[in-house]
């Protein structure tokens, strides 16, 4: 699955790097808040889910080579993390649902958990 199809899936607003999402494939998904336990369980080609909306939030995502990071909730993404996100090229995209939405859809399209992929 690639980034394109997943903003398309859950209606997403892309905030940085529309012009590769069909380019840019899914290898797995993972889903958190403590950018801690993404540095433990990211792997590259992992889309990055989380409701923080902060710049520490691409630049976990860049240290670990996620594909983008897929912001949930209602949160307004910071000026900073957008400015951030298309500095490194990482595709940023933001979808005003829950993170368990956000998972259960992608999880129906069976793309992998990145914690079992990683440990």
């Amino acid at each position: 699955m690639t980034l394109k199809e997943v903003a398309d899936l859950l209606n997403c607003n892309v905030l940085s790097g529309e012009d590769d999402l069909d380019k840019i494939a899914v290898e797995s998904v993972g889903a958190s808040d403590l950018m801690s336990d993404v540095l433990a369980f990211g792997s590259p080609g992992m889309l990055l889910i989380t409701g923080l909306n902060s710049p520490q939030c691409v630049r976990t995502a860049a240290v670990v080579g996620a594909c983008g990071v897929l912001v949930v909730r209602k949160r307004e993404v910071l000026d900073n993390t957008v400015k951030l996100a298309k500095d490194l090229g990482m595709p940023l995209l933001y979808a005003p649902t829950s993170m368990y939405k956000a998972c259960g859809v992608l999880y129906s399209q069976r793309l992998k958990d990145a914690r079992e992929l990683n440990g």
